[in-house]
């Protein structure tokens, strides 16, 4: 088991559509994901700074952030695009986080 930690940044007023979207995803997505290996995954929202801060723990080597070339990901990543700070192909500009300390 591995954990990943990285943060993102959701436009300011789209809160409530972020969390809209998540509440109503899509069974494929989800499947694809733990397929993958994701089996716990949680998203927060820092209201003071727009930043969302995702965690995952993930059996193997590989989490959602290396299914960049399957296209349901990338129909994902439009569907969010109007929301959330993007690249230039629509992938959520995220940012890779250090584990400094972790409790079991």
């Amino acid at each position: 088991m591995k954990r990943y930690a990285f943060k993102m940044y959701l436009k300011r007023g789209y809160e409530e559509e972020y969390e809209r979207r998540h509440n109503a995803i899509w069974p494929e997505l989800k499947k694809l994901l733990k397929d993958a290996g994701v089996y716990d995954y949680s998203i927060f929202w820092d209201k003071d700074t727009n930043v969302l801060f995702a965690v995952q723990k993930v059996h193997g080597d590989s989490g959602s952030q290396d299914l960049g070339t399957n296209v349901m990901v990338k129909k994902w990543w439009d569907y969010m695009a109007d929301i959330m700070e993007v690249n230039p192909d629509n992938s959520p500009v995220s940012v890779a986080l250090q584990e400094v300390f972790y409790m079991e």
